[in-house]
C-alpha cells in the first residue's frame, strides 16, 4: 500500500500536469498463490486521489463473496469499483469473459478494444451455456457452501500435516516443496499417472529457484473422501520427494509405473 501511494502521488501529478486520468489494475485473487488483492485499502485512496480502479476477478467470480459476485463484494466495495473482468474459464469452467463498468466505459471498449474489432464473437452455444452457467451460481448457493467445506478442508488438513501453503485466501491451493524443475514434472507424472490426481507445477521464474509449486484448485464436485485421499497422496510424495526419487532426468510414465510395481 505504501507503494501504491507513492505510485498514486506521482501519477495524478502528471494527470493533472498533462492530462488524461490514472487507472490502478490489480487482480482479485492472484490466481498462483491465492491470496487476494487488498480492495478495501486500494479504494480508501480514492479519498485522497482521483483514479478509476480496475480488477481482473477471474478466480474471484463465483466463488468469492455472499453471492459469488467475487473479490469485490467479499469486501464489501462493488460499488466502488470502476471496472471488473469476470473470466468464465474458472468457476463456469467455460470459454470467455466478461466486463462489467458504466455503459460509456463500456461504449468506448467496444469501438476501440482489438479483441472486439479484430476477433469474432463467442458462438451462440456458449453464450447460452454462460447464460445458464450463471443461472447455477445464482440458483444455487449449495454448491459454493460446499465447495468452501471442500477448500478449507484440504487447506487445513495440509496445514496440520505440515504443508506450506502459503498466504491463499481463496480455492487456490498452492503446496511448497523444495526441488529442481526435473523432480517437478517427474511429481506431476507421478501424481497423474499414479495417483489419478492432476494438479499444475509452477517453477522458476514464477517462483525462486530450488522452489516447486504444485497448485490445487478443488471444485464443488469434489469430496471430503477426495480431500483425505489427496492428503494421503501428498504425504506418500512428499517422503518420496525428500528421498531422491524423483531426481535426475525427466522420466516417463512408464518408469514410473515400473516403480510402484516394484514398491
Amino acid at each position: 500500500m505504501e507503494s501504491l501511494e507513492k505510485q498514486l502521488n506521482h501519477a495524478c501529478k502528471l494527470a493533472d500536469e498533462q492530462g488524461g486520468g490514472v487507472l490502478v489494475i490489480t487482480e482479485g485473487v492472484f490466481g498462483m498463490a491465492g491470496d487476494l488483492g487488498h480492495l478495501a485499502d486500494i479504494v480508501e485512496f480514492k479519498k485522497k486521489y482521483p483514479f478509476r480502479i480496475l480488477i481482473d476477478d477471474a478466480h474471484g467470480f463465483g466463488t468469492m463473496g455472499a453471492h459469488g459476485r467475487g473479490t469485490a463484494e467479499h469486501y464489501g466495495v462493488i460499488d466502488q469499483i470502476d471496472v471488473i473482468f469476470d473470466a468464465f474459464a474458472k468457476s463456469m469452467a467455460s470459454i470467455g469473459g466478461v466486463v462489467s463498468s458504466e455503459p460509456e466505459i463500456i461504449d468506448h471498449l467496444k469501438c476501440n478494444m482489438r479483441s472486439q474489432i479484430y476477433a469474432k464473437s463467442l458462438p451462440l452455444p456458449l453464450v447460452i451455456g454462460n447464460q445458464k452457467r450463471l443461472d447455477l451460481i445464482k440458483a444455487h448457493p449449495e454448491y459454493r457452501e460446499h465447495l468452501w467445506e471442500v477448500v478449507n478442508a484440504l487447506q487445513g488438513g495440509l496445514k496440520a500435516e505440515g504443508f506450506n501453503i502459503g498466504v491463499t485466501e481463496s480455492p487456490v491451493t498452492p503446496v511448497f516443496f523444495e526441488g529442481g524443475v526435473n523432480e517437478g514434472t517427474n511429481v506431476v507424472v507421478d501424481l497423474r499417472e499414479n495417483y489419478g490426481i492432476f494438479c499444475s507445477i509452477v517453477t522458476y521464474p514464477v517462483i525462486p529457484k530450488g522452489q516447486l509449486m504444485l497448485r490445487i484448485i478443488p471444485t464443488a464436485s469434489h469430496t471430503l473422501d477426495h480431500v483425505k485421499r489427496t492428503i494421503d497422496v501428498f504425504k506418500e510424495v512428499k517422503k518420496k520427494l525428500d528421498a531422491g526419487f524423483y531426481e535426475g532426468a525427466i522420466q516417463d510414465m512408464n518408469v514410473f509405473k515400473r516403480a510402484q510395481i516394484k514398491r
